[in-house]
């Protein structure tokens, strides 16, 4: 059985708490329903942890991990595996969340949350360090689907397919990145439907939202860029409803990382975002009683 955190996450909208907004949320305590931030910001102690202690006394939390590296051969970084079970013990969240990634080299980060290739091999790595990080956390990940701007030739299995088997394999969670599954879609010319469809529902534990760029390239190309650094495109709040048509309410998270706008924006995307999350809910309570 998974441990339990301080609060938990409800199956409504959040928003992810950056360091900009510290003082404001203390002063002001919004009324969104949770709270997410990266767990390496907290690690260290200091001020803006005793804040965030502060902060958590009045609303459920969630820890997001960018250092773990889930996808490196080399093995997890066993101090920086230490320094998230310390910091997870003291905060005590409700869910705690990495991504399928690897970021570190040669004992060295690279301050990046990059690609992995699709293979058996990989498989196997990432499985293994996931069950060996829930073994000493104990407590059940979420692992988030990534963004993509290139892939590996030798890649033999579906991103999607990927993910859930890390899932199946490990009973880790999926955090359903909606975003990021737009944007790697557009890229790849993948179906984004067809992504969410073939993800396990009882997986998901969490889902995120977010904005993303648009480049146009030299030879006339468009990227998509994951930067959280706009209010969500309608094509996600689109792929939203469709994800919380298949999956039911799951505790539903917008970040904004870059160009981090005025506390209240967030406060109201968070509050579309809850109502995107009762219209699923009606429309599902429709289905049941008919």
């Amino acid at each position: 059985m998974p441990k339990i955190g301080h609060h938990p996450i409800p199956a409504k909208a959040g928003i992810g708490l950056r360091f900009p907004h510290h003082q404001a949320v203390a002063d002001t305590r919004p009324a969104v329903a949770w709270l997410e931030v990266h767990t390496e910001n907290y690690m260290g102690g200091g001020t803006p942890l005793r804040c965030l202690e502060a902060i958590r006394r009045d609303y459920p939390l969630s820890l997001h991990g960018v250092g773990l590296s889930l996808g490196s051969a080399e093995g997890l970084d066993v101090a920086h595996v230490e320094r998230v079970r310390r910091t997870v013990d003291r905060l005590e969240p409700g869910l705690v969340s990495e991504h399928l990634s690897w970021s570190v080299v040669g004992g060295t980060y690279l301050a990046d949350l990059l690609p992995l290739p699709m293979t058996e091999e990989a498989l196997a790595i990432v499985c293994r360090q996931v069950d060996q990080m829930q073994a000493y956390l104990k407590r059940r990940l979420l692992i988030e689907n990534p963004s993509t701007y290139l892939r590996f030739r030798h890649s033999t299995i579906p991103e999607w397919e990927f993910l859930a088997r890390v899932a199946g394999r490990t009973g880790c969670g999926i955090l359903c990145d909606v975003n990021n599954i737009y944007v790697s879609a557009c890229n790849h010319g993948w179906d984004a439907s067809a992504y969410l469809a073939a993800l396990p529902p009882s997986a998901i534990g969490e889902i995120h939202l977010a904005g993303h760029a648009v480049r146009k390239l030299e030879d006339g190309h468009i990227l998509r860029i994951d930067d959280h650094g706009s209010r969500v495109a309608p094509e996600v709040w689109k792929l939203y409803a469709e994800a919380l048509a298949r999956f039911g309410p799951v505790p539903t998270l917008v970040e904004w990382d870059t160009d981090v706008p005025p506390l209240e924006v967030l406060i109201d995307e968070a509050a579309r975002a809850a109502a995107v999350l009762d219209e699923a809910d009606r429309e599902r309570a429709c289905a049941i009683a008919a």
